[in-house]
């Protein structure tokens, strides 16, 4: 059985006033919820996440690690640097990283296989454009991303989490139909099977296209769907709340 795994993404938002504001009311209403909760927030708040969520139900963690160990990578932020704040989770090859920094799906394999040597769990994101959907690419271009993390991983498959974020319905408002969403799951999960069908079923695959209070039970509710990667709803603790309650 799968547990669902509810993660909110700030992107670059927040302060710390802010900040605290938010994770106080995140980790009093995360006591009690059957799902796990976890939040991935810049790195210069990280430490704030660590102090702010000690002892609670949710986990933090990254929006991105670099391939390499340590050196002179001015900007970079090393897999055991995130250790050292205790982070559980990282986001690896969000479609913001693949678009406006030109991370290549080679790159987000690295970065996965640099995550796991480090003992985080990577977040993988793997999604379509609204052209390459309405081309019929969806399969393809899916495909074509966890290819190489498949590769690169080996083994270690078992260890990571999907999140199928289609482009076009980030911060759009759109949102894929529970069952165009679930079809995607339930292709991504058949690609991993061909690699390892053990592997396949434990992995979460979460979907990470505008999930809201007023959608969530209705996408978690679909057999491949294991949780949601939460964008701006992750920004307000109340709606943050209401979509692992869904769960």
């Amino acid at each position: 059985m799968r547990q669902t795994l509810i993660a909110g993404n700030w992107k670059m938002n927040g302060s710390l006033a802010a900040n605290a504001a938010l994770l106080d009311g995140i980790r009093a209403g995360a006591q009690g919820l059957a799902c796990e909760m976890a939040v991935c927030v810049p790195a210069p708040y990280l430490a704030q996440a660590e102090a702010g969520l000690q002892s609670s139900p949710v986990a933090w963690g990254a929006q991105d690690v670099s391939v390499h160990e340590s050196g002179a990578f001015t900007g970079e932020v090393a897999a055991s640097m995130l250790r050292d704040f205790a982070c559980k989770y990282v986001i690896v090859g969000h479609s913001e990283r693949r678009s406006l920094h030109a991370e290549s799906s080679e790159l987000v394999a690295q970065k996965t296989l640099r995550a796991l040597s480090a003992g985080l769990v990577p977040i993988v994101c793997v999604g379509e454009t609204l052209a390459e959907r309405e081309q019929g690419r969806t399969d393809a271009v899916v495909n074509a991303q966890l290819a190489p993390v498949i590769a690169a991983v080996g083994e270690q498959l078992a260890k990571i989490v999907i999140a199928y974020e289609p482009v076009w319905a980030i911060g759009t408002g759109k949102t894929a139909t529970p069952a165009m969403a679930q079809q995607v799951h339930e292709r991504i999960r058949a690609t991993l099977a061909q690699a390892d069908a053990a592997a396949a079923a434990t992995v979460r695959i979460l979907y990470g296209g505008s999930m809201k209070p007023d959608n969530a039970k209705e996408l978690l509710a679909m057999a491949d769907i294991d949780g949601g990667l939460i964008g701006g709803a992750a920004l307000k603790a109340v709606d943050f709340l209401a979509i692992a309650q869904a769960a």
